[in-house]
């Protein structure tokens, strides 16, 4: 008899817009996908930034209790265009390393 493993998700990487986009539903949908993501414990790894729709995961996820990991290259975070920080920050040379 093959025996059944319980998987449990620890961490997810979400990558969205830094816009809400045009309608209201991608917002709205954003933030309840952080809301579930807290609620079941799931930590957040995402391209930094508390704008749009990454901003709505990783703003529930962290009012949620979740962690939060923001990445972001680092010519981007000497700029003040990603809005705050949101978690903890790793800054990358590129975001493919």
């Amino acid at each position: 008899m093959a025996s059944s493993s319980s998987h449990h998700i620890r961490n997810i990487c979400v990558f969205g817009g830094s816009s809400t986009g045009k309608e209201k539903v991608f917002l709205e949908s954003a933030n309840y996908l952080g809301q579930v993501l807290a609620e079941r414990k799931i930590h957040l790894v995402y391209r930094k930034s508390s704008l749009g729709l990454m901003g709505g995961v990783s703003i529930a996820v962290f009012l949620g209790g979740s962690q939060v990991l923001g990445i972001v290259p680092k010519a981007l975070a000497k700029r003040d265009i990603i809005g705050k920080i949101i978690g903890e920050e790793l800054q990358v040379s590129t975001m493919s390393d």
